[in-house]
């Protein structure tokens, strides 16, 4: 070893050091270091005075021992007094030793803290640093509250140096951390955000995230920050490396700015001042640019920070949403890496284009790289990029290729990992409902699914398709002939059987004409099964026996044989046994009238969400409100034709809990469903009574097809059991009220708004333009709370879903919403909101519904406040509800001549309504169609002679009255200008409509 001077370094602590390393067992280890703790003990207890040098080499070696495992607990005064050293390596040992060994609830805390005091007013910039590093390291309550004023001053003080204004930056972003409640940033917020124009890049890196932690909890206060942001971004990125040489990494400018630079300006939407917006997208545009350009280095640092920057800000572009040209190339962009050779490359791409498939702007080019990620799921190594070309493959899936995708899915699934099988089946399940147009491709895929994946088919699954079946005629027939088919493999997976059983016992009937499938024969293929199943199967097949009695009278003896066999009425199952004895006895005592009557075909299901999606958001975990394919602009019909309506659950969460509170309702009435009756039901809905024979068989065996096994919610159907069952339903409304009558699936009651104050908090519209010409997506989100919508529209009535994701993971408490129209606007739209859960558990979602009816035109918006308590300090937050005119639209389809004859009629001066305006957005054909389509209208091809000019035609519903509209949109693409004109038989509905879609374009 070298000497080491002592004005060096410190001799005796390389010597322990290397006594340390030199042990041959961990006894003598121990040995040494007990022999130095007895050295150093008796050093500082001595008389004589130890000096600087001697108190940091003793207080270094017990900060040796400790990183090597064993406790120390002294010296920590000595420590404290190394602080008060003018050399800078004595005090740099004590703050070191302070910030590793100092407790925050210690006594010496406040000795500390005035030598921290004493140094930040030293104004020694090397002290200076030393002391806000400590603040940053140990960062507990005490010191935000001695210091949370100090640092800020420090920050933004003019004769700061640059080195200190990056750690009191940096400082003042972990003390925000820790203890936000105590770092008052009222009066600093300008001079903080003026910090982006520093000349200096390390003060600009640094303000840049604290900035941007800030902005995500009070964005308003630090709104001046895009404007610095883009202006600091567009200089990086327009200069060369050699511009910014001390910030140059591997030929590329500020890389790590850049990306915060980026991440800043997701906090907030597009700019709106269009000089602004413009400078943003010319970097966006040379960022993509850039990206094209051949690498200036092999050197895998340089690709990877030039990849860094680009995919920052292909998720700047994504957030925005507002530029398709930009979107499209991005997506164009990520296409090129998906064949990339670097994992994590492809990895990122598939991960991107997940989010790119939900913009209506950028769907269609996504999907033209399917084949790729096809080719992806077959060949990757790599399990985690597969299951992302999973989700992508999921998220690119429309009507034109469903069945391809399915398909493929399907295949992917008999080689998959077992760890992403469950969510492979899920979306396979999704997919094949979402998108059925044939209904008999629907259960081919099901049953496939089943065959291949059985064990994990969820219940949720296979309740789907019975679900599906019973509410189509038109499907039941092949149902039943494709289940019996299948039935007949040697080996069948468990949920075929349970299928097989339900679908037999309902429609057996539809094949018995054939020999092959005669009712003995179903009976026989059905029993040979029964052996080798679980008790819940065996139990819905005894169900389906005594259907089958009910069916065909020709194999009543057989069944009866069966169920009076020994190993049914003394079966050591008390489940089986019950029912094959209550079954048994029904079919001898029940005449052929109240068997039919007992044994009735089921009723068809009411129409529900699945709750398969439900059970897909569970595991997939509370990200994103709403579902990505819910924001698609292109929206399907269920898999039984009509809208898919969310669970009648007005507050059902997204956690496992919605799915097993069937276990807490009472027991349930006697059924026919497949399901556990929810206590909602049997609350709200009056009950048939059974004949009096069946009265025994209902009261013990419960429903027919009812598994006792069975934990979860069947169809999904999410009842609040413990909630309704605790309080009774409350007095439906006035009959005046339409919007339960139409929307409503449970009582009234549930509509009735909530009494909340209104807050005063500043109402938040940055979204709402974009929910003009679309109904659904993300309306508000800040580091706490994220607000989702999904609405839809029929005449003048409307249901709108609003998704309260908690982002945190603490518990949001007295939660509570409220509606409040301002002005005349009461008068003019009705709003009923249902009541919400007053908990929101962290990472989890809260579903309301609002019910909608327009009374008349109005003008204004309602605005939606939001209170709760998130860490003891109570949140306001208030958005207004994108609710427009144009939602209660009910296009018109009509002939030229039909178009123009009432053009004419509407020629009042009062009626029409002109504006000539500039295009804030590129002038592209497709887009502004979707636009025009998305505000309600029906857009009428052909229609004007000159066939660039568009055209459309509605009619405006509300409870009062109706009003016709006319539209015309005239595009002049060299002066990048457009001419609408609006005509409806009232003036300020042309007014209204016209300023909604003059601002979408």
């Amino acid at each position: 070893m070298p000497a080491v001077s002592k004005g060096d370094g410190m001799r005796g602590l390389a010597v322990f050091i290397s006594d340390i390393r030199n042990c041959k067992s961990k006894e003598a280890e121990i040995k040494r270091i007990n022999k130095e703790l007895a050295n150093i003990r008796s050093k500082f207890k001595g008389d004589k005075a130890l000096d600087g040098y001697s108190k940091k080499k003793y207080v270094c070696k017990l900060l040796f021992i400790f990183l090597l495992g064993h406790d120390i607990d002294f010296g920590h005064m000595e420590a404290v007094n190394l602080l008060s050293s003018n050399k800078y390596t004595e005090k740099q040992i004590g703050y070191l030793f302070i910030s590793v060994l100092v407790n925050s609830n210690s006594d010496l805390i406040r000795l500390i803290n005035n030598a921290i005091k004493n140094d930040l007013s030293s104004r020694n910039p090397t002290f200076m640093n030393l002391a806000l590093h400590c603040i940053a390291n140990v960062g507990s309550r005490e010191m935000a509250e001695a210091f949370a004023a100090e640092v800020p001053r420090i920050l933004v003080a003019g004769d700061t140096m640059d080195s200190v204004k990056q750690s009191a930056a940096l400082c003042l972003l972990r003390l925000n951390r820790t203890s936000p409640d105590l770092v008052p940033m009222g009066e600093w917020t300008a001079r903080v955000v003026h910090l982006l124009n520093d000349q200096h890049l390390g003060v600009v890196t640094a303000a840049t995230s604290l900035i941007t932690t800030l902005a995500q909890k009070n964005p308003d206060d630090f709104k001046t920050s895009v404007s610095l942001a883009v202006a600091r971004l567009s200089r990086i990125v327009t200069s060369a490396s050699t511009d910014l040489q001390d910030y140059t990494y591997y030929f590329v400018a500020a890389p790590w700015l850049s990306v915060k630079l980026l991440r800043l300006l997701q906090c907030y939407p597009p700019p709106e001042d269009a000089a602004i917006r413009g400078r943003l997208t010319e970097c966006l545009e040379t960022i993509l640019n850039k990206a094209q350009e051949p690498p200036k280095s092999k050197k895998v640092q340089h690709s990877n920070a030039k990849n860094a920057v680009l995919f920052e800000a292909i998720s700047l572009i994504i957030h925005h949403d507002s530029e398709p040209t930009l979107l499209v190339r991005a997506c164009n962009q990520l296409g090129q890496f998906l064949q990339h050779r670097e994992t994590n490359l492809r990895y990122l791409a598939l991960e991107s284009m997940c989010m790119l498939a939900s913009s209506e702007f950028s769907h269609e080019a996504v999907k033209t790289h399917i084949e790729t990620v096809i080719n992806a799921l077959k060949t990757e190594r790599d399990v985690s990029v597969r299951q992302r070309a999973v989700d992508l493959l999921y998220a690119m899936c429309d009507r034109s290729n469903a069945k391809q995708i399915v398909a493929e899915m399907l295949s992917y699934l008999e080689t998959a990992d077992y760890s992403i099988r469950e969510e492979i089946v899920l979306k396979v399940a999704i997919l094949a409902e979402k998108y059925a147009v044939d209904y008999t491709w629907y259960v081919d895929t099901i049953l496939n699914l089943i065959r291949i994946a059985g064990d994990y088919v969820s219940e949720e699954v296979w309740y789907r398709v019975i679900q599906i079946v019973i509410n189509r005629d038109d499907v039941q027939g092949y149902a039943a002939k494709t289940v019996f088919e299948a039935l007949q493999a040697p080996a069948c997976h468990e949920n075929l059987v349970k299928v097989g059983g339900y679908i037999l016992g309902e429609f057996g009937n539809l094949i018995a004409g054939d020999p092959r499938s005669s009712p003995l024969v179903q009976f026989n293929l059905l029993h040979s099964k029964f052996h080798l199943c679980s008790v819940p199967t065996r139990a819905l097949l005894l169900s389906a026996y005594i259907k089958f009695i009910n069916l065909f009278p020709e194999v009543k003896g057989t069944i009866q044989e069966v169920l009076r066999s020994d190993s049914q009425q003394r079966n050591a199952d008390v489940e089986l046994q019950q029912r094959a004895v209550e079954y048994l006895r029904l079919s001898c005592i029940a005449s052929t009238d109240i068997l039919a009557t007992v044994l009735e075909e089921m009723p068809p299901f009411p129409e529900r969400e699945s709750s398969i999606l439900a059970k897909l958001k569970r595991k997939k975990g509370p990200g994103t409100v709403p579902d990505i394919e819910e924001s698609r602009k292109e929206r399907s019909a269920n898999v039984n034709g009509g809208t898919n309506h969310t669970s009648a659950t007005s507050n059902a969460k997204t956690s496992p809990a919605s799915f097993v509170g069937d276990l807490l309702a009472p027991a349930p009435p006697p059924t026919n469903r497949p399901r556990p009756v929810s206590s909602a039901s049997f609350l709200h809905t009056p009950l048939t009574p059974l004949p009096p024979h069946a009265a025994p068989l209902a009261a013990s065996a419960g429903t027919f097809y009812q598994v006792a096994a069975s934990s979860t919610d069947l169809l999904g159907l999410g009842s609040a059991s413990t909630s309704l069952s605790s309080t009774p339903p409350a007095a439906p409304p006035a009959a005046s009220s339409l919007l339960v009558d139409v929307f409503s699936e449970n009582s009234p009651a549930a509509a009735a708004p909530i009494a909340v104050p209104a807050t005063a908090a500043p109402v938040a519209d940055d979204n709402f333009p974009r929910f003009v010409c679309k109904n659904n997506g993300v309306l508000y989100e800040n580091q706490l709370l994220q607000i989702g919508l999904k609405s839809e529209y029929r005449q003048n009535l409307g249901r709108m879903y609003v998704f309260y994701g908690n982002k945190t993971s603490t518990q949001f408490l007295n939660f509570c919403t409220s509606v409040v129209c301002q002005d005349g606007l009461a008068s003019q739209l009705n709003v009923h909101l249902k009541p919400a859960d007053p908990t929101v558990d962290g990472g989890a979602q809260l579903q309301q519904i609002v019910n909608i009816e327009c009374v008349s035109d109005f003008m204004e918006a309602p605005v939606l406040n939001i209170q709760f308590k998130y860490g003891g300090t109570l949140q306001n937050i208030a958005v207004k509800l994108p609710i427009t005119l144009n939602k209660f639209f009910q296009p018109t389809e009509m002939t030229s001549q039909d178009f123009f004859q009432r053009w004419k009629q509407l020629s009042a001066p009062q009626q029409e309504v002109q504006k000539i305006f500039k295009a804030k957005h590129s002038m592209d054909t497709e887009v502004t169609k979707a636009k025009i389509i998305g505000f309600g209208v029906a857009l009428l091809d052909g229609v004007d002679p000159n066939p660039s000019n568009f055209v459309g035609a509605g009619v405006i519903h509300t409870k009062t009255t109706q009003v016709g509209c006319l539209l015309r949109l005239e595009p002049n693409t060299q002066a990048q200008m457009y001419r609408l004109t609006l005509r409806t038989s009232r003036d300020t509905v042309s007014q209204r409509l016209c300023d909604l879609l003059s601002d979408q374009f």
